[in-house]
């Protein structure tokens, strides 16, 4: 009993690899379940049997790729204890270590909310992201109260972050074309950014009249 519940956790988590792969790689519409079940080393039949249909699929591999970012990210913002730069260099550690491993990532999730944001939007809610990031306002706002942040509206902070952190991922091509010095990697280059991202986020938050 425990084998064959080892064998079907591991032919779910292979599909659910093989297809994370192949949307990253060619988007949700291109791929086919028969392209699934090639890369996962399986027939149709099998690759049925764990999910009927492609869009549950995709709701298997958004959940592993929310899994992989929200709690940890919500559990480090909430750290009040730690100085607000300390914070924000995590945070960015957390997104770094996720889009080097999936560099294609930011594409594959701006594509997904182009192509049928109200799918995205309905897989968020059945995953409750909102209530995470609802935890995470009023953890912010709590601190703005109590005069450890300075009171700036949220969207602003959350449009400047996103901007900063992804943007090298979407543009990664350019960025190495262009952008770095001779011998220098695409690696290098974000750690030399980071600070960056730090400062400008830390700047925004910091109380009036900190030095």
């Amino acid at each position: 009993m425990a084998t064959q519940s080892h064998t079907t956790a591991n032919t779910e988590a292979r599909i659910i690899d093989a297809a994370r792969e192949l949307f990253i790689e060619n988007g949700f519409a291109a791929t086919s379940m028969s392209d699934i079940a090639a890369r996962a080393g399986i027939n149709r039949p099998v690759l049925h049997y764990y999910f009927r249909t492609k869009d549950r699929m995709f709701k298997a591999v958004f959940s592993g790729i929310v899994d992989e970012i929200v709690p940890r990210v919500q559990g480090i913002i909430l750290r009040h204890d730690l100085p607000p730069e300390e914070r924000v260099g995590m945070v960015v550690d957390v997104y770094y270590d996720v889009l080097t491993a999936n560099p294609s990532l930011p594409v594959f999730l701006m594509r997904e909310m182009q192509r049928d944001f109200s799918n995205v939007a309905a897989t968020m809610r059945e995953l409750h992201i909102v209530q995470y990031f609802d935890t995470i306002k009023h953890g912010l706002l709590g601190e703005m109260d109590s005069g450890q942040l300075c009171r700036v509206e949220l969207r602003y902070i959350f449009m400047t972050f996103y901007s900063m952190v992804i943007m090298p991922f979407v543009a990664k091509n350019l960025c190495c074309a262009v952008l770095l010095d001779e011998g220098e990697t695409f690696g290098e280059l974000l750690a030399k950014w980071k600070p960056h991202i730090v400062t400008t986020i830390v700047e925004m938050l910091k109380p009036k009249g900190q030095g």
